[in-house]
């Protein structure tokens, strides 16, 4: 069995030309020469921020600078409050993000399913996206209590419609020869939703996971501004108020990261199910 899974292997390895290995190799050069620009970059950014800020050439007073936004942070984790505030947005978040995309996915479903309720809920569904979700914050208030409960209602709203609206035109821009194929076949409704649109709408599920990442962290900081007493918006609130500009800035950049890292989990997330 060894011996047969070497062979195997060797043929394999010997189907690469040197021209697909050369082209490999230039790939793989490319990508990391990209993130090195990145990086670069980056740094580059932080470094002519600190220099104009210590040379005078900025107010650091209302810019901060990147030491100043260390010192802050560090001073937060020392005051034993800094991964408090943070896992109670990243919380929110997570919870406001699940809840957006599981709950927008179902009813996308549910209007591909009855033509005749897409139909009608169209024009209510187009409203809904265009109206600034943060002008119900204070109804949510109301409803629901300042609280987390309120955050991640805000949260919801600003991505449940739009998820909605991503998956649906996911599942409607199916290739209509391939479902009409299954039902060739005797395919019901629930065997082509399952066998065919579904799969076929991944790549839009994906995206509307990536955009939801964005819209969580939103609907959360502008609830946090609004009722919280922690979190990252609260700090960034906080922070405005007593003039604290480098409390602002180390909240923003703490928020910069959680995002990105959230976003990179989804992006993590899209290359497993890929290789299932």
């Amino acid at each position: 069995m060894f011996m047969r899974n070497w062979f195997k292997t060797e043929d394999v390895t010997e189907e690469i030309s040197p021209e697909q290995r050369a082209y490999l190799t230039r790939l793989k050069l490319k990508k990391t020469v990209i993130y090195l620009i990145q990086i670069l970059i980056l740094i580059g950014f932080f470094a002519i921020w600190e220099l104009l800020a210590s040379w005078k050439l900025i107010d650091a007073f209302l810019t901060s600078q990147p030491s100043r936004i260390y010192h802050t942070i560090m001073n937060l984790y020392h005051q034993g409050v800094l991964f408090g505030h943070i896992g109670i947005t990243c919380g929110e978040t997570v919870v406001g993000f699940l809840l957006g995309t599981i709950f927008g996915t179902m009813i996308a479903a549910f209007l591909w399913w009855s033509d005749f309720l897409a139909k009608v809920c169209e024009p209510y569904l187009v409203i809904l996206n265009s109206l600034p979700k943060i002008a119900l914050a204070p109804i949510f208030i109301v409803w629901i209590g300042a609280g987390p409960s309120a955050i991640i209602a805000m949260a919801l709203a600003i991505s449940l419609i739009v998820t909605i609206l991503e998956v649906l035109n996911g599942f409607l821009a199916v290739d209509q020869d391939q479902v009409k194929l299954v039902q060739t076949f005797g395919a019901g409704k629930r065997q082509t939703f399952t066998k065919v649109i579904l799969p076929a709408s991944f790549p839009t599920i994906i995206n509307a996971l990536k955009i939801n990442v964005g819209l969580s962290w939103v609907g959360v900081i502008v609830g946090e501004f609004l009722v919280s007493k922690a979190g990252i918006g609260y700090l960034i609130v906080y922070g405005g108020q007593v003039f604290q500009l480098d409390l602002v800035m180390a909240s923003v950049m703490i928020l910069a990261v959680a995002a990105a890292a959230m976003y990179q989990a989804v992006v993590y997330l899209e290359r497993f199910l890929i290789k299932r």
